[in-house]
């Protein structure tokens, strides 16, 4: 059975994207948080997006600037097998990315059952609020970046249930940044 995890990068007023759905932000150019991107890049499993965060994603990670900046982190993501979540695109087209116009939830919860190294998640607020919602999520890396945004897109947007949550670990970078590592309280 795969574990589903959430990997955000959230400013300290709880936006992982700004009003316009920049998630910029959270770049860092500081010796230590690139070398635990690096190390997190090392994972293996599917990166699962909704279209908004691919959009995002492709824009960025394909480019000669995203090689020269991370190349590890790079490569990998640009490797990766990929899902993207949109009943309005017509195809995807960054290398091994699949285009799923189902219903995530269900989707998912087929995706869970199989045998593989995982699905990891990043931004795609609707769809980790989707997801939550129906249990299926089982651990979340919450990055919190020392930056006010004063508004924008929220990891669980759109949830309708309270989800309560452990912390289990958590890490502190010289940069003032917390990685937060919780699981769903069931």
């Amino acid at each position: 059975m795969q574990t589903v995890m959430v990997f955000n990068n959230v400013s300290v007023d709880g936006y992982i994207a700004d009003d316009k759905g920049d998630m910029s932000f959270a770049r860092n150019d500081d010796a230590e948080w690139n070398e635990f991107t690096r190390g997190n890049a090392k994972g293996g499993g599917t990166l699962l997006f909704g279209r908004k965060t691919y959009d995002l994603m492709v824009s960025f990670w394909p480019t000669p600037a995203a090689t020269a900046m991370m190349p590890e982190v790079a490569e990998k993501m640009n490797s990766a097998q990929k899902l993207v979540f949109s009943k309005t695109m017509e195809k995807a087209e960054w290398k091994n990315t699949t285009l799923v116009k189902s219903d995530p939830v269900e989707a998912v919860r087929k995706m869970k059952a199989e045998a593989g190294e995982g699905i990891v998640i990043f931004g795609s607020g609707t769809i980790v609020a989707q997801l939550a919602g129906a249990g299926l999520i089982d651990e979340y890396q919450i990055a919190v970046i020392p930056v006010a945004l004063g508004g924008g897109r929220t990891m669980f947007e759109g949830l309708e249930e309270r989800q309560r949550l452990k912390l289990t670990k958590h890490r502190v970078f010289g940069n003032g940044s917390v990685l937060l590592h919780y699981e769903p309280v069931r």
